[in-house]
């Protein structure tokens, strides 16, 4: 991108800035009514049941009823979206970050917002937005700041206090609202696919002349008469009907990049329509905090532009917002690889309700003849002037016999496999869209199947519906909730402290999804007792996804139902207590036996080692005792020694030997 210099402006007459962006618009414009604006003002018209002539099939179709089919389609998908989203209340929640262990920032913020978007009516325009992208295929919506006077009922005393007045507190405060855009009133470059890439983005449509003279009084657009606008069917919200031409402005806010010499221009003009005594220095801040000169700037701007009646310029400034991003979310129902409008469930069942129609009224054509009562007569034989008419009580005159001159007449009867092709069309619908009503689809969700078959159809919807609410929650609803944030922190510190949050959305299962979880809940629950510990657990799972109105309580109760009386805790603790003292008295009984078993082994061990010494000592007192005196003493002593070593060694063999051994006898001092 070249830098901008007083060399490159064109050298030719000097371009308005509202003149560069209408030129913008209008080329926008002619490629949105050149391949989409007919598509979607058909779909509307199918959504809305409304016929036009266009929608006549063949030229002898003289019914003009429209199926219901696209119309349920749509309606059950947003539904499950809408419900998925706020079925449970809170639609976001905040992540702060994780070296901040204080949570009450983030509890006051998250308190605060859903607050103000309930005021602002946050729910009911994502709906509506949640609609156009059903129907058209994409979602677009504004995101508007506004000061509103916040009133408080409230009372002052008076007089010293002895009286009380009753009155209100007027407070002046900045809010953030969403505004639906319909697709005709919205612009965008055709070659983006977002809003963030495209040059920039422009909302067209007709405003009440009060507002923008209300805005012009409060200095946010430039003072100056407006006038009325001229009508323009396509950009009216609704073009079937007749258009009101009297107190409205065509209002044009453009959101992007402008060349920054017309933007300079144009504020520098503004400033001197409002005969301003001191000239507005506009400073540009480079990256070192000092001022740029014209050649460091760039050639593009991000600016906001507004333009009334095609070209009375209002208001032009560089972009206000902290975070310096576009002031408009969108997200497709369907993505469209490379393109920014997407596929919604009108295009989806387009060719299958254009089908059923041609059915239904081919029938109701047919049987226009083949009920309604006609008859052939013989023109030749009808008195002159007669007006021949097939009603009750009419007398029909003739020249000549009647059974000869009339006859009934009539088509045939129309054939019965109309119906069994309608339905099969209708199902066709379902199928295109991945919509379900109360019918069902034949042979998986009626009963007609088994539970596996129910179950596998099921999936495939829900998951039909879950890549929508992740596209809508990634590119719509968590955009949205961040740029409102940031609105707040920067309009509005003094409720919003400014601090980096992330914020992530807390949609749930849609009612289809949690109607076929709570089916698979029960049929798990259906295989377990009542004294598991999981049985409590699932039927509070099961609670948890009704939609009943008290889902809350009964959650509160049942975990009430679970938690012992404190008569239970005090019978419960007593019981561990008794179980305790048992298992340490068995403890100390086995602790007792292992130590007197440890004791004989040690005895038996202290024996075995003292054997030796034993069997020394009966030897010797056998050896020593009841001697005779005399020379006889030293043979007696050495007799008895033999004998002792032969008792000691029987008595050692009779313990090594085994039971069926036989011991030896002992013999005398002779040897007998």
């Amino acid at each position: 991108m070249e830098d901008y210099n007083e060399d490159s402006k064109p050298l030719m007459i000097q371009e308005a800035l509202e003149d560069w962006v209408i030129t913008k618009c209008d080329d926008w414009r002619d490629h949105f009514e050149a391949n989409y604006a007919q598509k979607f003002d058909e779909y509307y018209r199918l959504w809305r049941g409304i016929w036009a002539q266009e929608d006549v099939t063949r030229e002898s179709e003289r019914s003009k009823i429209i199926s219901p089919a696209l119309q349920q389609a749509v309606e059950s998908s947003v539904a499950e979206i809408e419900e998925a989203t706020f079925g449970r209340g809170k639609f976001f929640d905040i992540r702060d970050d994780s070296n901040d262990p204080d949570k009450a920032d983030i509890v006051y913020l998250r308190t605060h917002l859903h607050q103000d978007f309930e005021k602002t009516k946050v729910r009911k325009a994502v709906a509506e937005c949640l609609i156009n992208s059903a129907v058209f295929g994409t979602g677009v919506a504004e995101v508007v700041i506004s000061e509103e006077k916040e009133m408080k009922p409230a009372t002052q005393p008076i007089m010293g206090g002895d009286l009380t007045a009753v009155g209100v507190n007027i407070t002046d405060r900045t809010v953030v609202s969403l505004r639906p855009v319909m697709p005709q009133n919205f612009l965008i470059d055709p070659v983006a696919t977002n809003v963030d890439e495209s040059l920039g983005v422009a909302v067209d449509e007709f405003v009440s002349a009060h507002t923008v003279e209300q805005l012009q009084e409060t200095g946010v657009y430039k003072k100056c008469h407006i006038g009325t606008a001229a009508p323009d069917f396509d950009i009216e919200p609704d073009q079937d009907l007749t258009t009101y031409s009297d107190d409205k402005v065509r209002l044009t806010k453009y959101y992007g990049l402008v060349p920054t010499y017309l933007l300079r221009d144009a504020q520098a003009q503004l400033t001197r329509s409002e005969d301003s005594d001191e000239e507005e220095e506009i400073v540009a801040l480079g990256e070192d905090g000092g001022m740029l000169n014209d050649e460091d700037e760039n050639y593009y701007t991000e600016a906001i532009v507004v333009i009334a009646n095609g070209g009375i310029l209002l208001k032009a400034e560089e972009n206000p917002y902290m975070m310096g991003d576009r002031p408009i979310v969108a997200f497709p129902w369907d993505v469209v690889p490379s393109r920014f409008w997407g596929r919604g469930v009108c295009e989806k069942g387009y060719n299958s309700q254009k089908a059923l129609d041609a059915e239904i009224r081919a029938r109701i054509d047919a049987l226009a003849l083949t009920v309604h009562p006609m008859m052939a007569m013989d023109a030749t034989r009808i008195p002159r002037g007669s007006k021949p008419e097939v009603r009750a009580g009419k007398l029909i005159l003739t020249n000549g016999n009647p059974a000869e001159i009339l006859q009934p007449f009539n088509f045939g009867q129309v054939s019965q496999i109309t119906f069994a092709q309608a339905d099969a069309l209708q199902k066709m619908v379902q199928t295109a869209t991945g919509a379900i009503d109360s019918a069902g689809i034949a042979g998986s969700i009626n009963g007609e199947a088994t539970a596996a078959g129910i179950s596998m159809s099921l999936g495939a919807i829900i998951k039909r519906h879950k890549r929508t609410l992740i596209n809508f929650q990634e590119s719509f609803l968590i955009p949205f909730v961040t740029k409102a944030a940031h609105r707040y922190m920067q309009f509005d510190p003094e409720n919003y402290p400014v601090a980096d949050y992330k914020f992530n959305a807390t949609s749930t299962l849609g009612i289809m999804a949690r109607e076929y979880e709570v089916t698979q809940l029960v049929q798990l629950l259906q295989t377990m007792k009542a004294d598991s510990p999981l049985y409590s657990a699932l039927i509070s799972a099961i609670i948890d996804n009704m939609n009943v109105s008290n889902r809350e309580d009964l959650i509160q109760r049942l975990e009430q139902a679970g938690q012992p009386s404190p008569e239970q805790q005090q019978a419960q603790q007593a019981a561990q207590q008794a179980e305790m003292q048992f298992q340490q008295s068995q403890t100390a009984a086995l602790s007792g036996q292992a130590q007197e078993s440890q004791a004989r082994a040690q005895k038996i061990a202290m024996e075995t080692q003292l054997m030796p010494q034993e069997l020394e000592i009966d030897r010797m007192k056998a050896v020593t005792t009841n001697l005779k005196a005399g020379t006889e003493d030293d043979k007696e002593f050495e007799r008895r020694l033999k004998v002792a070593d032969m008792l000691l060694k029987e008595k050692a063999t009779k313990k090594a030997a085994p039971n069926n051994t036989i011991p030896m006898q002992p013999r005398g001092p002779n040897g007998q």
